[in-house]
């Protein structure tokens, strides 16, 4: 490509974006991608928790945020017909701005709680339909290589984003909170400062995207064809065979996480009277979002080479064994209640390395599954049962803690039990996970590196 192409300006319209120009918003983009997903659904918990919101009520309306990842499926097919994937991504940048700002003001405010729902649930939405526009404006703007290229640069950078939203972020808020008069205000400025940075991404991509010519709906779609042949792929995806234990798998194989997600950032900053670690919310984002995510990562990378070398069959159960029998190690935390912060970060480290591992399988399995005719538009509905599967159980963990924490099980050091029968309930919903394994059928070639 020559230097003539290369200094083709914001405005002008690019069949393909050189490789040179795609290190300038594949980064940001997908940071921008995975920033507020963490902000919804991790945020969210900490702050609710520390502001003094029941965790049971806690988890049940964070749940709800979950939707919107649940049914984007539903209304990512009429994008298109509005305008192009480029600009849905910058306007919804500008309206997450908008959110994260409605959210640093309102949160001193008395109301804040329903308030603030509603500006999540909104940064929900828009950050789904960001994901849509994204993901399709890459697939454009690179070619068939590149895109090859690019998919570890924009897997990495996402996790970036998990490291700054579960580990930087969260850091932060500690530290403002130890030195501010109000946990509502520490949380503001986090909101204020995500505000401010997305509002530079929006203007940093309106200037490095560069359109792209492919970049509008197919000449002949409109909203009628757009239903019908919606209706024709719900109707496949739901007769492709073995759906009954695909269904189940999907919705039922990350049950011990779903559940976990809610309470495992309670169970750490919860005073040792009542069950928890009493961590310090700095000291939460180190372990989740630098020490977790690192372990996540290396047991993701761990668990791609696995099934590399022997496929996904080989490879399910065990997989499905390292991502629920480390759920152990958060009873064992919560009966000894160790002192030892380097201990915390061990057992949570080999946990998130386990679900790293075993996530593997999972995703995997999405794949085997949407394999075929529309191979894009039913991965897009296993996405949205995995969601769901995460959605449903978050919203009934804080009742399913309500009803185990009277059980007399064995007793922490403390006396309370509520942790502990908890994560023991956990434990118990590792069957279900081991039950959906036996139910699905794979291709023992499938997943494994030719020779």
């Amino acid at each position: 490509m020559s230097d003539d192409n290369r200094s083709l300006s914001a405005t002008a319209a690019v069949a393909h974006c050189d490789a040179a120009a795609a290190w300038r918003w594949i980064p940001t983009l997908y940071i921008a991608e995975g920033l507020p997903y963490f902000a919804v659904n991790t945020l969210t918990i900490l702050m609710y928790i520390n502001m003094g919101i029941d965790k049971s009520d806690m988890a049940f309306l964070t749940g709800w945020l979950y939707l919107p990842w649940v049914i984007k499926p539903f209304w990512s097919p009429f994008i298109d017909l509005f305008s192009t994937k480029r600009r849905w991504a910058i306007t919804m940048q500008l309206l997450i701005a908008v959110c994260m700002a409605c959210v640093a003001f309102l949160l001193p405010f008395p109301f804040y709680l329903t308030s603030t729902l509603i500006c999540f649930w909104l940064m929900a939405f828009f950050s789904a339909t960001h994901d849509i526009a994204a993901d399709g404006y890459y697939m454009l703007a690179l070619t068939p290589h590149d895109q090859a290229a690019f998919v570890g640069v924009r897997s990495t950078f996402y996790r970036v984003a998990s490291v700054l939203g579960q580990g930087g972020l969260v850091m932060l808020a500690g530290h403002l909170e130890q030195t501010m008069s109000s946990v509502g205000r520490a949380w503001s400025m986090v909101f204020a400062l995500l505000s401010v940075l997305f509002l530079l991404m929006a203007l940093w991509h309106s200037r490095m995207m560069p359109p792209v010519t492919s970049d509008h709906a197919e000449p002949g779609v409109t909203a009628r064809t757009i239903v019908r042949d919606f209706a024709d792929t719900f109707v496949t995806f739901f007769r492709r065979p073995g759906i009954a234990g695909a269904l189940a798998f999907m919705l039922l194989y990350r049950l011990p996480e779903a559940l976990c997600v809610k309470f495992v950032p309670v169970f750490l900053v919860a005073p040792r009277e009542a069950g928890g670690l009493a961590l310090t919310t700095a000291q939460v984002g180190w372990v989740n979002g630098t020490v977790g995510v690192i372990a996540l990562l290396a047991g993701g990378i761990t668990g791609g080479l696995a099934i590399a070398a022997g496929g996904l069959r080989r490879w399910l159960w065990p997989m499905a064994l390292s991502l629920t029998l480390p759920c152990a190690l958060y009873c064992w935390l919560a009966l000894v209640q160790p002192d030892s912060f380097l201990s915390v970060n061990i057992a949570i480290g080999i946990e998130q390395f386990g679900y790293g591992f075993g996530f593997t399988a999972f995703m995997l399995y999405l794949l085997y599954f949407s394999r075929g005719d529309c191979a894009t538009s039913h991965y897009a509905f296993c996405t949205a049962f995995m969601a769901l599967g995460m959605m449903l159980p978050g919203m009934a963990a804080g009742a399913v803690f309500d009803l185990l924490a009277p059980l007399d099980l064995l007793t922490p050091p403390c006396g309370e039990r509520g942790f502990f029968n908890f994560f023991c309930g956990v434990m118990l919903c590792c069957l279900p996970t081991f039950v959906v394994c036996s139910l699905v059928h794979i291709d023992p070639s499938f997943g494994r590196k030719k020779d």
